[in-house]
């Protein structure tokens, strides 16, 4: 791992991936600030971050938490929200090496915005390269925001005031915008997606349309020829 991180190529990945650092550090510090404003314990989403890592999941699990619902309710909407995980693991389970720490280590950096910076990348050596830098430092500066967040407690108050909540949706398009451009099947795939996701936002609670939309890569692969 040391000397894979000593490539020339972690500082333009550094550079190009810092971008989702800023975005996941001020989210994270959102998401401390509203867990504690709410009335949780400060350690509760500094734990829940170190454990469970997973953004859309704690935001929900917190929420139905100061909502009333009891840990059990909270555990299986972070469960659901999660699973679409399993999907992105397999797409990058080349790139995260046979040793099986290496494994364990990458399944649990396994995010949105990891893997879809590491499948723009043109090579499989960069793929590689990318997923450990970026799944790396957003880990890092996720635990930082979220643990200055709780300190804050409510001085920072709802991310919407702010419009914070739409920086990393943002940060994702820029991302898929390289494969969508030059993919026919990825376009085929997140169009059907993106149209399901749509059609049921209306009926169904939130999360649930993303999972959903999982079903878009039935498209994948259809029309290429041998």
């Amino acid at each position: 791992m040391r000397s894979l991180l000593r490539t020339p190529e972690v500082g333009s990945l550094v550079r190009d991936s810092s971008l989702v650092w800023l975005a996941s550090g001020i989210v994270g510090v959102s998401f401390g600030a509203i867990a504690v404003a709410g009335g949780l314990p400060v350690w509760v989403p500094v734990v829940m971050s170190l454990v469970v890592y997973a953004g859309s999941a704690q935001f929900s699990a917190v929420g139905i938490l100061l909502a009333g619902g009891g840990p059990l309710a909270a555990a299986a909407t972070g469960l659901l929200l999660n699973t679409r995980t399993a999907a992105f693991s397999l797409a990058v389970a080349d790139v995260l090496g046979r040793g099986r720490a290496a494994r364990l280590l990458g399944a649990h950096l396994v995010t949105d915005e990891t893997v879809a910076f590491a499948l723009a990348q043109s090579d499989p050596a960069r793929r590689r390269i990318a997923f450990w830098v970026s799944g790396l430092g957003l880990f890092a500066v996720w635990n930082v925001g979220v643990l200055c967040g709780a300190l804050a407690g409510s001085a920072l108050g709802d991310t919407s005031t702010y419009g914070l909540d739409a920086a990393f949706p943002a940060v994702l398009v820029a991302l898929v915008l390289p494969a969508l451009r030059t993919d026919a099947a990825v376009r085929r795939s997140a169009l059907l997606g993106a149209a399901l996701a749509l059609a049921v936002t209306p009926y169904v609670p939130a999360g649930v349309p993303v999972l959903l939309a999982l079903a878009g890569l039935v498209l994948h692969g259809k029309g290429r020829t041998a």
